[in-house]
């Protein structure tokens, strides 16, 4: 892949391109819940239509994984959660921007030797989800989150769930709670990273009579994959709510 601006601070190493493409997904997701939320009228227009139909959609989500009432106490998590991935996943197909860096410039991380690496490719924007620590942090907040829940709801059957239906299972269920985000985050991360990986390659041949076809159907399928992405994504996120969250946990 391409060579990315990063900067340092307090000893960390931040992607400027990560973190403006996650800024500007956030502020999609709020662009579009205010107007959604916004002069709701009772023959609603198409962008109405169109908001209620993706509500419609994450209901059904939520109602696959919880009963009624608990499915609409998280339907406002799922509905976020749905479009933030569902954009993330289609900002880097639509607007992959890239230039080229001659000159190393150190404050940002592009070196003489990074930029060797790269052939002086730089990239500007991209998907945050192609990122692995963005799909890391996803993944473990929404099972962090889920941990607490659970906690909430009932601290003995919480506790009492990793020695059941043997004491030796303990293992076992620490081993499966480590494995859920880890898997949650890979199955996200490498097919939208897989996904622009390919789209770079086919735009580095530089020949459009030969390339354009081939681009043009893998950027289809890359937004198909996003948005298939973003659904299982969501769906798993409310699967691991509801096993913290049920009666018989």
């Amino acid at each position: 892949m391409e060579a990315t601006p990063k900067v340092e601070f307090l000893g960390l190493t931040f992607d400027l391109t990560v973190i403006f493409a996650s800024l500007l997904t956030a502020a999609i997701v709020l662009v579009i819940t205010i107007l959604g939320t916004r002069g709701r009228a009772m023959r609603p227009g198409k962008f109405q239509n169109f908001v209620e139909m993706i509500l419609e959609f994450i209901r059904g989500v939520n109602n696959m994984s919880f009963n009624t009432k608990r499915a609409e106490r998280y339907l406002s998590f799922s509905l976020t959660l749905f479009l933030y991935i569902f954009i993330a996943n289609q900002l880097g197909v639509l607007l992959m921007i890239s230039a080229d860096v001659h000159h190393p410039i150190p404050a940002l991380g592009l070196t003489e030797e990074a930029l060797s690496s790269v052939e002086s490719k730089v990239a500007l924007f991209k998907s945050p989800t192609a990122d692995i620590n963005v799909a890391i942090a996803l993944a473990f907040a929404i099972t962090i989150y889920a941990h607490i829940m659970g906690v909430r709801k009932s601290p003995k059957g919480y506790f009492t769930h990793y020695v059941k239906p043997y004491f030796w299972m303990l293992p076992l269920h620490l081993i499966d709670e480590v494995a859920k985000p880890v898997t949650h985050a890979m199955r996200l991360w490498a097919n939208i990273f897989a996904g622009e990986v390919l789209i770079v390659i086919l735009l580095s041949f530089g020949a459009p009579l030969i390339t354009g076809a081939p681009l043009l159907v893998w950027i289809g399928f890359s937004l198909f994959v996003g948005t298939i992405q973003a659904y299982i994504f969501t769906v798993l996120a409310t699967v691991y709510i509801s096993q913290k969250t049920s009666d018989e946990h």
